[in-house]
């Protein structure tokens, strides 16, 4: 196991931590700060869970982009091998070396490994080491899964015919998963754990506010009431806050100086496509819960202009 080794955020700051997400413009609640701080400070690969849409991603960015190191990214889904995710040897170079004689005694060396994202991430240490995103665990193969764990508990890699790879200060980890098949408890154990919730209507105000500043403040107030109403219903894929990030973009750049100062029924239900991603979605807003959604827009729009 990885303790006692360094980890490159040990004495990292909670403040330090919210300035890195502040300047990235990622809002976090009080309980993603603390164990993504517990994560930083420990070494421990953090395991994100939660309806697609939610930040998941975006967590790991803005953290590599907040502390100025590299994302590395492996985008996981069913086949994922270990030549893709891991290393392999690069085997037209070895052929062209044994043909030509040139072997030295041996094609299984630094030479001809070509590094994959885990190796790239275990290599990548130093004052700052990346941060590594397994994107979509869940996506993979279970059999994946086993791969990974002695990369998340040892942070090394065991190459048959090269030798063992360590990370001389451990990657940041990042594991998301959109929940569509459980993860093993080994892999589970080795991480700590976050659920991202949905936004509330506030934390989606503040929000809209950073990624969309030129969308009018009450504008945006509606579109995050009705965004919030809409995912009271029973729907395939209740959005999240990147979809109505998606949309208040969209209706930014639809709204010409002089439109009515309120969403229009009409204009939400030209738009709402950006917000659902599901035909059987989309159809549900008829008109009655179109006239909802106007209603839990204007009586935002109210409160907020008060």
């Amino acid at each position: 196991m990885t303790e006692g080794r360094p980890t490159a955020f040990a004495d990292l700051t909670e403040a330090e931590l919210r300035d890195a997400l502040d300047r990235e413009e990622y809002v976090a609640d009080d309980d993603v700060v603390t164990t993504v701080l517990l994560a930083l400070r420990l070494g421990k690969p953090l395991l994100v869970e939660g309806e697609p849409g939610a930040g998941k991603t975006e967590l790991a960015k803005v953290l590599a982009d907040g502390f100025g190191t590299e994302l590395v990214r492996l985008q996981c889904y069913e086949g994922l091998t270990a030549e893709n995710a891991l290393y392999e040897w690069n085997y037209t170079k070895q052929l062209l070396a044994v043909q030509s004689g040139t072997d030295d005694g041996s094609v299984f060396t630094e030479e001809y490994l070509l590094e994959r994202p885990l190796l790239r991430a275990l290599r990548g240490g130093g004052e700052r080491p990346p941060v590594l995103l397994v994107d979509e665990v869940d996506r993979a193969d279970e059999a994946f899964e086993a791969l990974l764990l002695e990369v998340l508990s040892d942070h090394q890699v065991s190459i048959p015919e090269y030798g063992t790879v360590a990370a001389e200060t451990p990657p940041v980890v990042v594991l998301t998963s959109n929940r569509t098949r459980a993860l093993s408890d080994a892999l589970k154990r080795r991480c700590l754990y976050l659920h991202v919730s949905p936004p509330s209507f506030e934390k989606e105000r503040e929000i809209l506010a950073r990624k969309v500043p030129e969308l009018d403040g009450a504008i945006a107030a509606e579109l995050c009431a009705m965004a919030e109403r809409v995912r009271e219903e029973p729907l395939r894929k209740p959005p999240g806050a990147a979809e109505t990030i998606d949309w208040a973009r969209a209706v930014a750049t639809l709204r010409r100086e002089g439109e009515p100062a309120s969403l229009s029924p009409a204009e939400v239900r030209e738009t709402i496509g950006c917000l659902l991603k599901e035909v059987e979605d989309v159809r549900r807003v008829d008109d009655d819960l179109l006239e909802a959604l106007v209603e839990a827009a204007e009586s935002a729009r109210a409160e907020v202009t008060s």
